[in-house]
């Protein structure tokens, strides 16, 4: 405004029409970066200016000429008006750009929720794509059906309770906190509501509120409707393998059947063997008998622990001997596996049978050794949780379960698709330490990440 009156007036010398046209542009320039308030601000600078420099009697506040009035108010009139359009159309251009990348976080978020390789573990990751969608500071979630809250973090379980979620879930009605940027908006799936989720740090317009629990809503709809498609392919697939059972079982059994019949052929002929000869096929024999009886002991055990006619003996041991009894029973399996332990003194003792707890930890070690390459190291610890839980894990770093197989690895029989072929086995090791361990009143499971390797462990009560 200064550059403008002191370009008019000292070397510039035109008329009152120009200088006031000149005026109405700088307001509009105003308008346009800053908003109404500042322009508002500057059309009254400006009409005092026009007044005081350019209408006559110059250096005055006073108006000679009733028709310099009129032009005075109309500047007045028409800065006021000018600004009002200009701010309008900043504000709308600001609110369409707004309403873009909206859009287009929308659609990233869409193509994470609808795209996802893991439809098992997606939704626990719905709060961490909100964040990294929509530039918001935390995210929580409450589901219905699992009547289980999800956080993003540690801040935003602290700032989101489950008892507020599931109020937004059960009215099904959005609470915007715009002083606070906290937004609570129920997912509706049509007129049901599935659950609720909440954004501290948001800035979002109710529409895009409302898009993404639309499109949470109908991804976790469309995950169960893959789980129950998952289920209904994995109870095939069980039916199957129990086709192939006996084929399975019959070469498992027929392997050391064969090396031992040939041997005693061997032996019976009349082809004369050295004693060393001799010495090898008896090895053979005794090897494959064995084998043999183990797959029998197995195939037994498996019936017994299902109609629970097997005794056990629980006393007082720690977790540490049955560990080193089932490194010892498994030394064979694990020659070319370093074991590396993690088992810290002062345990509290288990209530426990401890030959049947040796048995679980050598299903477990013996499974590391067969899946995991040469070399690899196989990991055995144990922690003590709160509450007196003992849990021990056995690690290993072989090629992973994926999700649908985790949930099915401890049923009898079942074997992992993708190594029947290539790893022997009848699959019922880990049916048999899931049912050891649960008679024992504990809980056994797996961790597991494909390319890098799974952890099998289980929890037992401390005395």
């Amino acid at each position: 405004m200064t550059l403008i009156i002191f370009v008019y007036t000292r070397w510039l010398h035109v008329n009152p029409t120009t200088v006031g046209f000149t005026f109405l542009l700088a307001i509009l320039i105003i308008s346009t970066l800053w908003g109404l308030r500042y322009a508002i601000f500057t059309a009254l600078l400006a009409t005092l200016a026009y007044n005081y420099f350019f209408l006559p009697p110059l250096y005055q506040f006073t108006i000679a000429d009733p028709q310099n009035w009129v032009a005075l108010f109309a500047f007045l009139f028409t800065a006021a008006i000018a600004s009002e359009l200009s701010n309008r159309a900043r504000r709308e251009a600001e609110q369409s750009n707004q309403r873009r990348s909206e859009v287009e976080r929308l659609y990233a978020f869409s193509q994470q929720l609808l795209v996802s390789d893991n439809v098992f573990g997606l939704i626990n990751r719905i709060p961490n794509y909100v964040v990294e969608c929509f530039g918001v500071t935390g995210a929580a979630m409450f589901l219905e059906e699992k009547q289980e809250p999800y956080f993003f973090d540690a801040a935003s379980q602290a700032l989101f309770s489950t008892d507020q979620l599931k109020a937004i879930s059960s009215r099904g009605e959005p609470v915007l906190d715009r002083e606070h940027r906290i937004c609570f908006m129920p997912l509706r799936m049509g007129v049901r509501s599935v659950g609720a989720i909440a954004l501290s740090g948001s800035d979002l317009s109710r529409e895009t509120l409302e898009a993404i629990g639309s499109l949470i809503a109908i991804s976790i709809e469309r995950g169960h409707t893959v789980e129950k498609l998952s289920k209904a392919e994995a109870a095939r697939e069980s039916d199957r393998l129990r086709s192939v059972l006996l084929d399975s079982v019959t070469h498992e059994f027929r392997t050391p059947l064969t090396a031992i019949k040939a041997s005693a052929e061997t032996l019976l002929s009349n082809v004369q063997l050295g004693a060393p000869d001799r010495k090898d096929l008896l090895t053979v024999i005794n090897e494959e008998t064995d084998r043999l009886n183990r797959l029998v002991g197995e195939a037994a055990e498996v019936a017994q622990l299902d109609s629970h006619q097997i005794e056990f003996h629980f006393q007082p041991h720690s977790i540490r001997e049955a560990i080193d009894a089932a490194l010892e029973s498994s030394r064979q399996a694990l020659l070319r596996h370093p074991v590396e332990l993690k088992v810290p003194k002062n345990l509290p003792m288990i209530n426990m049978d401890l030959d049947r707890i040796a048995e679980v930890l050598v299903h477990l070690l013996e499974n590391a050794g067969k899946y995991s390459p040469p070399d690899t190291p196989i990991h055995v610890m144990v922690e003590q949780r709160l509450g007196g839980e003992i849990v021990t894990s056995v690690a290993d770093h072989g090629a992973g379960i994926d999700d649908m197989e985790q949930d099915m690895i401890f049923e009898k029989f079942y074997r992992g698709r993708n190594l029947r072929s290539t790893v022997q086995g009848t699959g019922m090791g880990l049916a048999i330490a899931k049912a050891i361990v649960e008679i024992h009143g504990g809980t056994i499971g797996v961790r597991s990440q494909v390319g890098h390797g799974s952890v099998f462990y289980f929890t037992l009560r401390a005395q």
